[in-house]
């Protein structure tokens, strides 16, 4: 019963094993650094992508002035030439607007044009950003598809040991059993080892000469315990 018992530890180690593995699968670490990079690069988009706003919400509002100066400016200009006014002093005066207002259309238009010089790096760099994003999205993927098959693959080496451990254990006593689980969740998933020589496996420790004396006059079945950690022994 005992010797099946070291062999249900032996399963469960290599079950932690597997569980163990599964969890620190490279892939697994790689899309953990891609998630990271693809934060960062999302985090200097975005701060770009307020000056892009700002740029184009102030190129806006130039080009809606542009545009009403220069009807204002269409319009005294259709006044001007349509015949309909005389009075040399209101020609004049339709002049000065007019004037005035091309002037101030083309301070608009400087200015618009700076606005657009500004936006050009900006743009790239948002483009620079979203080609990163993407490649990342990408990169991503591939490493979802192989971690998916890395993992089936241990799942499925699990499901077999577990499929075995059970089979095993089924031949174990419900008590020893027990005592086994309780031992193993205590002593950190070892609660079972085999006493080689004089020395317990599972703490390395070396038991008294007396007492290993009285281990090995036990009967086979005897519940026998390390004196130094409390594991169950195997002779």
């Amino acid at each position: 019963m005992y010797e099946q018992l070291l062999e249900v530890q032996a399963l469960d180690l290599s079950l932690q094993q597997l569980t163990h593995r599964r969890a620190n699968l490279a892939e697994r670490a790689a899309l953990e650094v891609n998630a990271s990079q693809r934060s960062g690069v999302e985090a200097q988009r975005g701060e770009v992508d307020v000056t892009h706003r700002e740029l184009v919400r102030r190129q806006h509002l130039l080009e809606d002035e542009i545009n009403g100066v220069r009807g204002r400016a269409e319009t005294h200009e259709a006044t001007l030439y349509s015949g309909s006014v005389n009075n040399p002093r209101e020609l004049q005066a339709l002049q000065e607007d007019i004037e005035s207002l091309r002037r101030r259309q083309r301070v608009l238009e400087d200015e618009d044009l700076e606005i657009m010089e500004e936006l050009e790096p900006v743009v790239a760099q948002l483009a620079e950003f979203d080609a990163q994003l993407a490649a990342l999205d990408v990169e991503a993927s591939s490493l979802a598809a192989a971690l998916d098959v890395a993992a089936a693959d241990i799942d499925t080496e699990i499901a077999g040991l577990r499929t075995r451990r059970d089979s095993v254990a089924g031949g174990v006593a419900d008590e020893a059993l027990a005592d086994y689980e309780q031992l193993r969740d205590q002593f950190g998933g070892v609660g079972i080892a085999r006493l080689e020589g004089n020395h317990c496996g599972g703490c390395h420790l070396a038991l008294s000469a007396v007492e290993v004396d009285r281990v090995r006059k036990l009967p086979g079945d005897a519940r026998v315990v390390c004196e130094e950690c409390g594991r169950l022994l195997v002779r």
